[in-house]
């Protein structure tokens, strides 16, 4: 573990939080400006994340913000601890890249505030910063020595291909990565992602995270992805340009959002839209290896036409004989009609999950959009739920998801 704190460094961190509430986010851009003036560390990034309305530089400002409040009390920073870790195992960033973000936190800080920005000041943030890192650094250490001493783990990136591509819906299609070298593959977490690293045909480079829709194998994993209409094009390459053979590079599973090995509660597994994915994982799992824990899968979809995986999920069901299969379209097509294509017309609610689930014993699992999340999650902490039983999986900006 690093070095204490010093008693200083503390007063001045929180004497701070008044400035980086007011002026965080000036912090924040004026931090990333900095940051991608340099190709290296630039292309560490997924820039997805820039634009959604700054909600990247929302989300880190935030983060300073909680540490600056919590620096005294640094435990309840933990899940936001490993979350990060494991993101940073997938954008594979190295200890070598640390510098490059102190120097610009310490040179946006001193840019924004001024003269506020005393010597003390920065020395502080300096020393709260390296301690921070080192943190960092020690557990994804740890989880990428967990992962190379697996049969077939690796660190770092991977080549691997394209095996099979198999459409799901309208909007959904699913893809089996096997490695190049043909050698086996670490088994993931049922939950866990992949991060792909993919080049564009016109250049560019970029990295997206995926989360793995099949359950743990030795030879290959299956992502499950949604073809979007906006951004730059991650999904759209890999629906209209990748086809089978195309060649991927992938850093090993991670994610801190995993069905645990031996469950000790009945599970609900809650997703919208493709936030399935996981979801399937966790019940492949389910089936395959714990045949006398009850489930809840409980989906909600636009309508048939965007329903991924459906009878894969039904199929699932009746092999496990303890699994339970809802599904809610907000918006029905003209030949879907509930009972048949679909269970419930409408949308997933608190109410109904109070009736039709053991919500006073099982764990959740969930991972969807936004709205989804920022429905769901606190709907069941004021149902009775312990936030110690909500798990959810969210690609993006994390820290601001229920800001709002």
């Amino acid at each position: 573990m690093p070095k204490s704190l010093s008693s200083e460094t503390i007063q001045i961190v929180k004497a701070s939080v008044p400035a980086l509430a007011a002026h965080g986010t000036d912090i924040t851009k004026s931090m990333y400006a900095r940051l991608f003036r340099d190709d290296h560390i630039r292309e560490l990034f997924n820039h997805a994340n820039q634009g959604e309305g700054g909600s990247q530089v929302n989300a880190l400002a935030a983060a300073i913000l909680a540490y600056a409040q919590n620096i005294d009390n640094l435990g309840v920073l933990g899940p936001v601890v490993e979350r990060i870790a494991h993101k940073h195992i997938g954008y594979h960033i190295l200890p070598d890249h640390y510098p490059y973000v102190a120097n610009a936190l310490l040179a946006a800080i001193e840019d924004v505030l001024g003269s506020a920005a005393t010597p003390q000041l920065l020395n502080a943030w300096a020393e709260a910063y390296w301690f921070l890192a080192e943190v960092f650094q020690e557990r994804e250490a740890e989880i990428r020595d967990e992962l190379v001493k697996k049969s077939g783990g690796w660190n770092g990136w991977r080549d691997f291909v394209i095996a099979s591509k198999v459409r799901e819906s309208d909007v959904v299609t699913s893809f089996v990565l096997r490695p190049k070298d043909g050698r086996r593959v670490v088994r993931h977490k049922p939950g866990q992602y992949l991060t792909l690293r993919l080049k564009l045909e016109n250049g560019l480079e970029i990295k997206r995270n995926y989360s793995i829709s099949s359950g743990p194998s030795d030879s290959s994993y299956r992502i499950s992805v949604k073809r979007e209409a906006q951004g730059q094009g991650g999904s759209r390459y890999l629906h209209d340009t990748a086809t089978v053979g195309t060649l991927l590079s992938v850093t090993p599973p991670a994610g801190d959002f995993y069905l645990p090995e031996i469950p000790q509660a009945p599970v609900v597994l809650l997703s919208g839209g493709v936030g399935l994915t996981p979801m399937v994982s966790i019940l492949e799992t389910i089936v395959e290896e714990h045949p006398n824990l009850e489930a809840h899968f409980v989906h909600g979809a636009l309508n048939s036409t965007t329903h991924a995986m459906d009878q894969h999920v039904r199929k699932l069901a009746n092999a496990h004989g303890n699994i339970k299969i809802s599904s809610f379209y907000s918006d029905p097509g003209s030949e879907d009609a509930a009972g048949l294509s679909h269970d419930f017309d409408g949308y997933i609610t608190p109410e109904w999950l109070r009736k039709n689930t053991p919500i006073h014993e099982a764990e959740f699992y969930l991972c969807g959009p936004k709205p989804f999340l920022r429905s769901l999650i606190p709907a069941l902490v004021r149902e009775g739920v312990s936030s110690e039983r909500v798990h959810y999986e969210f690609f993006g900006p994390s820290d601001e998801l229920l800001a709002a």
